[in-house]
């Protein structure tokens, strides 16, 4: 199932390669399972030394992130499913990072709503009217 390269966006190709993996033991309850196996998975991606992002990309991820991404993963008590979560996480951090906000477009209220909302206070000023003892004005 081993992929040679993971899809983060439409410009970016991230090879797997350049995902370094660590495992070690996963901490918490789980008996003799979780104190002999080594199923907590670790990954990191070195956004500097990395060949798939360019210049630009390197320095929006580097601004947001950090130069070094890192994801942990000890959810599962396999170590193959953690390294699919750890890969997952890390690749949703680095998607994150590389989204480019949308410029904001300045909309003025139609007609329409600025009569709305000026008639819905005429509303209100005649109903707080009303309760007003007579010959208060």
């Amino acid at each position: 199932m081993e992929r040679e390269s993971i899809r983060v966006s439409r410009s970016v190709l991230l090879p797997v390669s350049e995902i370094e993996l660590r495992v070690s033991r996963s901490s918490g309850p789980g008996g003799q399972h979780a104190q002999k196996s080594s199923t907590r998975v670790e990954a990191l991606f070195d956004v500097e030394a990395s060949s798939a992002l360019t210049e630009t990309q390197k320095r929006r991820v580097i601004a947001r992130a950090g130069p070094v991404l890192r994801a942990v993963a000890q959810d599962e008590r396999s170590q193959l499913r953690n390294r699919e979560l750890a890969v997952e996480r890390l690749v949703e951090k680095l998607r994150a990072a590389l989204a480019v906000p949308r410029k904001r477009v300045a909309t003025a209220p139609t007609k329409a709503g600025r009569e709305r909302r000026l008639e819905g206070k005429r509303r209100r000023a005649r109903t707080k009217a009303l309760r007003r003892p007579p010959g208060a004005e």
